[in-house]
């Protein structure tokens, strides 16, 4: 590639930006540094796209709901955060809950997530959701086999109810390869500031990374619906999976002036 350098390559290269890639990383080549540049360009008109997205939400009153789930360490989070990184957070609220106290043990499985979903005008993204009960309680037994059986009879018609009274539903499933979620394990252990990040659920996915796929299986089959489809990500590569994550959404909503020919995918390289 070194050798077939285009002249929009060369105008790339040529900002301070590209010198400082090359200075801070001892693995850093011209193809790494080009493929980050241009991810970087990218990123940046599709938030612009999720601007014009969010106005368009706030004037029609509409109701979006962006579920991220996936394994641990896949990126569900970086995601969110591009997603959302220059929207009006007035108008947006992320959302990432904690176990559940007593008092929710006790309530209808759904009511907790009903209270967060979103009011005219508004977006709400959700860093795992419901469907912890579809993957995540089961295989740490969490709940119980009935609890688990009950809510997965009953989430398609919850998504139904809920898209029926107006709001917009997308959902994604963030997917990495076992060798992929032990590297990234690896570099969180090792990283002062990332290290809180690794909990006791995270220490026994690898252990348990059959039954996280089963259950995967079993959830995909079931609530893979003609209303509430999910989209699959495969995020070996974070930068990649982010775009398609963002190209997604802004397919998916019918927003005012929408710019087709910025949504439509571009290689971001291999």
């Amino acid at each position: 590639m070194e050798n077939n350098i285009s002249e929009k390559d060369l105008q790339l290269l040529n900002k301070n930006k590209s010198l400082k890639l090359f200075l801070s990383n001892d693995r850093a080549n011209i193809h790494r540094v080009l493929r980050f540049l241009n991810y970087e360009n990218r990123l940046k008109k599709l938030q612009e796209e999720l601007i014009k997205l969010q106005k368009w939400v706030a004037k029609n009153d509409e109701k979006i709901v962006i579920i991220f789930e996936g394994r641990d360490a896949a990126g569900k989070g970086g995601a969110i955060r591009r997603a959302t990184e220059h929207l009006n957070p007035r108008e947006f609220k992320v959302v990432a809950l904690p176990k559940p106290t007593e008092e929710e043990k006790g309530q209808w499985y759904f009511q907790r997530y009903v209270n967060l979903l979103p009011k005219k005008g508004s977006m709400v993204f959700f860093d795992r959701s419901w469907y912890n009960r579809a993957i995540v309680e089961p295989v740490n037994g969490f709940c119980t086999q009935e609890e688990y059986h009950i809510f997965m009879n009953q989430v398609n018609d919850f998504e139904r109810m809920i898209i029926e009274s107006g709001v917009r539903l997308i959902k994604f499933y963030v997917s990495i390869s076992k060798s992929e979620q032990e590297k990234r394990f690896k570099d969180i252990i090792s990283s002062p500031v990332k290290k809180w990040k690794f909990s006791a659920v995270d220490q026994k996915a690898l252990e348990l990374w059959d039954d996280y796929t089963d259950y995967k299986k079993e959830m995909f089959n079931k609530t893979d619906t003609e209303i509430a489809p999910w989209k699959v990500i495969k995020a070996n590569r974070k930068t990649k999976a982010r775009i398609e994550a963002i190209e997604h959404i802004l397919d998916t909503i019918p927003y005012e002036f929408k710019d087709q020919s910025v949504i439509e995918h571009v290689s971001l390289g291999d």
